[in-house]
């Protein structure tokens, strides 16, 4: 009888083994039932030696304890987002710039892979272990979410190389199959619970759960398409690099393809409009790259996105039904949409639509859109269905025009035309005081780029303003476990996973504050300017208007909003009601690095549109690196950082002398890449 040692340790390999036949190759040799026979007697040997225990154990997916938060994770190398294309002539012109950038008689070469709708996720491991998950985020900085990854079976917890790298980050997509998110919902329907929307909302909330068992329970898998750092291994093009992942232990999706002409694309691109809902998961396209990683370089990048790689976007999947009626749904600040419902019901990208948005009053007007109309509806991306186009030959004299309601379908409250520019709409008066606008703003308040408060969504939120509980966002700190556990489909778990989210979104500061508390004109990128400015709740209190208005980006209109907002009685209020509470209402700024700011005292200017940067992120990097943003290139100006299509600054900058940087050079120059 073999020892328990040398057992566990073939069980491991053995595991490790069926699992890479099954997500990697696609020939299990063994059943589910037999590959689960074999973890239990590991998981037994395991229980009665502990220290046999391992890191990287197939039993070691999940069983961790929940996490308190989620951590940030600043990328080695941006995780970008590629450029769409629309057919066959965009595809043609990408393929015609790619080979105006090779010398003449360059071999080009693309390689093809089904565009999987799931969750970017950059996986990071070293010396061959996993170290790291992370999601996109923001491209530069994206949320730890190791613990949930660790669940998915199809992402090895160690690379299956004898010398593995130092460090090899491998890029891909987790996503839920369609079976998985129909079980998942058949679960929530027998438990009251609203069901999800589609497979990749759910993959993204699993991937946000704080316990790694409660993700364990909903099956995510994974399909690697890309690498991000390498340390320890040369890879020279897209191909090798999928084979290498594949060697590696790591899915790769199975349909791509290798091709040596535009041509093949096209034709490839073309045949899986119809084919890709025969798959077992979702996609919403096919991504094109160029093969060869040192054509890449020469190739290049645009302002935000690679010249090199393409999305090909299968056309919008449209259909035809008639206006049955309209109901009224209720933005955050009181605006009404006209929402269409369809009689018969349309089945669009393997679902059935039979309600869509149809944007706003002054569009509802343009396209002179009535009730009983034929209309032309599509899915935006294949998730978003909205009415398009009404076909006005097939009217009968019998349809209506459509009615706008005098008052709130929500509080009653008196409706008025609100007029922006060239378009209008209507909009509830009852700012104060409408329940559905309230709902809007908690659930706004709550989302993950602002206070972030895990399980407080649309359904809830509505919830909590119908129920009376919450009356103003201050009261979600005052609700107790009790009133929770009174309403309908709160159990114990809910309702302490709703309070504990709630108690450390206090925790966030001001620069996720400001964007929470729905003030026009302040989303999150002004509301970060704005508390680098005034690093506190006080100081922005305290601010006149025309210090406001000198904010970078703001101007007159932008402080005359926030400035209303803080002088309003309800303004007021909320600032005492936050000290009261505890809320976090100050702002951290950047420390200094221990050699100094690496722009102290330098004159920077800016021409041409750059990657990683809008103008007034560009012009916060320079004066967070302690630098000063100019408008004009003169002697005494230090730097020109130069992006795609600049300007004159540049040969200005070159007449005078002044050093040119590229945006590669710049972000090094200040740590940032």
């Amino acid at each position: 009888m073999p020892k328990p040692a040398d057992r566990a340790a073939a069980l491991r390999a053995g595991l490790d083994r069926h699992n890479h036949l099954y997500y990697v190759e696609a020939r299990p040799e063994i059943s589910d039932l037999e590959f689960d026979k074999l973890l239990r007697e590991l998981e037994a040997i395991e229980k009665e030696h502990p220290e046999l225990v391992t890191p990287d154990s197939p039993t070691q997916r999940v069983g961790g304890a929940p996490i308190p938060g989620f951590k940030q994770v600043t990328h080695s190398v941006p995780m970008l987002s590629i450029g769409n294309a629309f057919g066959e002539a965009d595809l043609r012109k990408f393929d015609a710039d790619i080979r105006k950038a090779l010398p003449a008689g360059s071999k080009v070469e693309y390689v093809v892979e089904l565009k999987i709708d799931g969750v970017s996720m950059s996986v990071r491991y070293e010396n061959g272990r996993l170290a790291v998950a992370a999601t996109r985020g923001s491209g530069d900085v994206g949320d730890d979410v190791t613990h949930n990854v660790r669940t998915i079976a199809a992402v090895p917890l160690k690379l299956a190389a004898k010398t593995p790298p130092a460090v090899f980050e491998a890029r891909g997509e987790v996503y839920m199959t369609r079976p998985e998110f129909a079980r998942v919902n058949a679960a929530q329907a027998a438990a009251g619970e609203e069901p999800y929307k589609n497979a990749r909302n759910l993959t993204a909330g699993t991937l946000k759960l704080l316990d790694p068992k409660e993700a364990a329970r909903r099956k995510m898998s994974f399909f690697g398409y890309g690498a991000g750092a390498i340390d320890g291994l040369k890879v020279t093009s897209q191909w090798e690099l999928l084979e290498t992942l594949k060697t590696f232990g790591l899915p790769v999706n199975p349909h791509t393809k290798l091709f040596d002409t535009i041509d093949g694309v096209i034709a490839h691109c073309g045949g899986w409009a119809d084919k890709r809902k025969e798959l077992p998961y979702d996609t919403d396209g096919l991504v094109i790259k160029l093969n060869d990683f040192a054509q890449r370089e020469r190739v290049g990048f645009t302002a935000k996105v690679p010249k090199w790689a393409k999305a090909y976007k299968f056309e919008a999947e449209q259909g035809v039904s008639k206006l049955g009626g309209v109901e009224f749904s209720l933005g955050k600040f009181g605006e009404l949409t006209p929402v269409a419902l369809f009689d018969p019901p349309v089945s669009l990208a393997g679902t059935t639509v039979s309600r869509a948005s149809m944007h706003n009053a002054s569009w509802v007007a343009e396209k002179d859109v009535r009730i009983g109309d034929t209309v032309v509806v599509e899915k935006k991306g294949d998730i978003i269905p909205q009415v398009v186009d009404v076909i006005a030959a097939d009217r009968t004299g019998a349809e209506r025009v459509i009615a706008w309601p005098e008052t709130c379908p929500k509080c009653g409250g008196p409706v008025e035309k609100e007029e922006t520019g060239t378009s209008y709409n209507f909009i509830c008066a009852n700012t104060g005081l409408c329940p559905g606008q309230l709902a809007k703003r908690i659930e706004g308040y709550a989302r993950r780029t602002r206070m972030e408060i895990d399980g407080l969504g649309r359904e809830v939120a509505i919830q909590l303003v119908d129920s009376g509980l919450v009356k103003s966002v201050t009261d979600l700190y005052r609700l107790t476990k009790k009133q929770l556990l009174a309403l309908e489909r709160f159990g114990e778990l809910k309702a302490q996973n709703l309070l504990d989210g709630i108690a450390r979104s206090k925790d966030r500061g001001l620069a996720r504050l400001l964007p929470a508390l729905t003030i026009y004109m302040l989303g999150e990128a002004m509301a970060e300017v704005l508390a680098e400015e005034f690093p506190s709740l006080d100081a922005i209190v305290a601010a006149k208007p025309e210090e406001l208005a000198r904010v970078k980006g703001f101007g007159p209109k932008r402080a005359q909003f926030v400035r209303e907002f803080f002088d309003s009685d309800a303004g007021r209020k909320l600032v005492a009601e936050f000290k009261e509470l505890g809320i976090k209402t100050t702002h951290e700024k950047k420390a200094a690095p221990a050699g100094g700011l690496p722009l102290a005292g330098k004159t920077v200017v800016v021409t041409g549109t750059l990657v990683n940067y809008d103008r007034v992120g560009i012009e916060n990097a320079i004066k967070e690196a302690g630098g000063k943003a100019s408008g004009s290139v003169s002697k005494k100006t230090d730097f020109v950082l130069v992006g795609e299509k600049p300007g004159s600054k540049a040969d200005k900058a070159k007449e005078l002398g002044v050093k040119i940087l590229d945006e590669a050079e710049f972000r090094r120059l200040i740590g940032a890449g």
